[in-house]
């Protein structure tokens, strides 16, 4: 009997000291957001260019302080002419993956990121080339090939920050760094571009892109912070 109760003691002074030991570290309160935004580059970008439209739209769910639940969907539209051809490419794609803030948290406070992203992308597109023209010995034949659908699997990571510069509204922008892991349509037939990928002529393709979002918070949780121990003076490590 002497023995359990020596051991209840020693188990309630153990759990007594990491409860005291956690309410002397610093706490904050850190507001959990839902976001939606939309990309500004690629409506920009058709003002100057009408054979490229790409518009997109993100939802980011926060899980915790550092981590937040992404999925983006978009709509591009490409067309593409020189002096023997023309092509045509229009689709949706989707990306979806976790966003990481590398911040600290009494720095981010909920209100501003800088992390990387990363995710995994899918494209359903079609591409058609209306016409072509190749010259031969018995002169220039053309022709054309038809409208075909077809499927892209990228992988993506995807540096940048983001601030909020109003109550509840923030901008921001990002890299996209891109790899193919599988264009959809062979290497004879292989697409100039994939929609939320880019040039598909290389494996890698890069990108940025400017968003502004509005942030609806859900809920709060409460994030200890530990203080920082000060740095021991040169005089005081010699002693």
């Amino acid at each position: 009997m002497r023995r359990i109760y020596v051991y209840i003691t020693s188990f309630l002074y153990v759990l007594t000291g990491s409860i005291t030991h956690i309410y002397a570290q610093d706490t904050i309160d850190i507001p959990l957001k839902i976001r939606a935004g939309i990309e500004l580059s690629g409506p920009a970008i058709y003002f100057s260019d009408k054979n490229i439209l790409n518009t997109e739209g993100y939802l980011s769910i926060d899980l915790n302080e550092k981590r937040s639940l992404f999925i983006s969907a978009g709509y591009t539209d490409f067309k593409y002419s020189q002096y023997n051809f023309e092509y045509e490419n229009n689709g949706i794609f989707v990306r979806t993956g976790l966003d990481f803030n590398l911040m600290k948290t009494e720095k981010s406070i909920g209100k501003y990121w800088a992390g990387i992203g990363l995710h995994y992308g899918i494209s359903r597109f079609n591409s058609s080339t209306p016409v072509f023209q190749q010259d031969n010995y018995w002169g220039t034949t053309t022709s054309s090939i038809s409208s075909a659908t077809n499927w892209a699997h990228f992988i993506e990571a995807s540096p940048g920050v983001k601030a909020e510069v109003f109550r509840n509204f923030s901008m921001g922008w990002n890299l996209s760094l891109r790899m193919m892991v599988y264009s959809g349509a062979g290497k004879d037939l292989r697409p100039i571009s994939v929609p939320g990928f880019g040039n598909a002529a290389n494996k890698f393709s890069t990108g940025i892109n400017y968003f502004i979002s509005w942030n609806i918070p859900y809920k709060k949780i409460r994030v200890i912070i530990k203080k920082e121990e000060p740095e021991e003076s040169e005089e005081t490590e010699t002693n």
